[in-house]
């Protein structure tokens, strides 16, 4: 039995990665905004989700706790964000953007909303519109304990979540 790779969702799924990556950093390299994809992700859930757990975090960006503390040391040491002590538990550590980290979110939005439209600038609006529905179903579908407590797209924001835009 013969498979041509080019039909292998995950081979297709890998190389579309490769496009979002590149796209990314071409949109942000141009603008002299110095950002990572996983950074930018960050700094999202933090201006969605203020005052969240580095364990939360983790999960709501779907990466291993390991991961998460060396995207949060690097924005904390360029003062985007601020780490503190969790008041109900000292072990923990709470995390919250700093003014810098809002304004470079707020900078940066337009960029990746760019590189989102070049990546898909094949696509018409009613196919990106099922890409990303099919995307949500997929993804919503990994149940593995190591991967996001809440789901992308699933589920209420978490407690003290910020519904206004950056």
């Amino acid at each position: 039995m013969t498979t041509d790779l080019h039909d292998l969702p995950g081979h297709l799924i890998r190389r579309m990665h490769q496009i979002s990556v590149s796209a990314f950093a071409a949109e942000t390299k141009a603008a002299g905004v110095d950002l990572t994809p996983m950074q930018f992700a960050a700094l999202c859930m933090l201006w969605e989700n203020p005052g969240i757990e580095q364990a939360t975090l983790a999960g709501l960006v779907a990466i291993d706790r390991p991961t998460i503390g060396g995207v949060v040391a690097r924005l904390e040491a360029r003062g985007l964000l601020e780490r503190g002590v969790s008041p109900s538990d000292r072990r923990a550590r709470i995390l919250n953007l700093t003014e810098a980290g809002a304004a470079l979110l707020r900078e940066a939005r337009p960029l990746v909303q760019r590189a989102q439209d070049a990546m898909l600038g094949e696509l018409a609006p009613d196919e990106r519109d099922t890409l990303v529905a099919l995307l949500l179903k997929a993804t919503r579908a990994e149940t593995s304990p190591s991967r996001t407590s809440r789901q992308p797209g699933g589920g209420p924001p978490a407690s003290g979540s910020r519904s206004d835009t950056v």
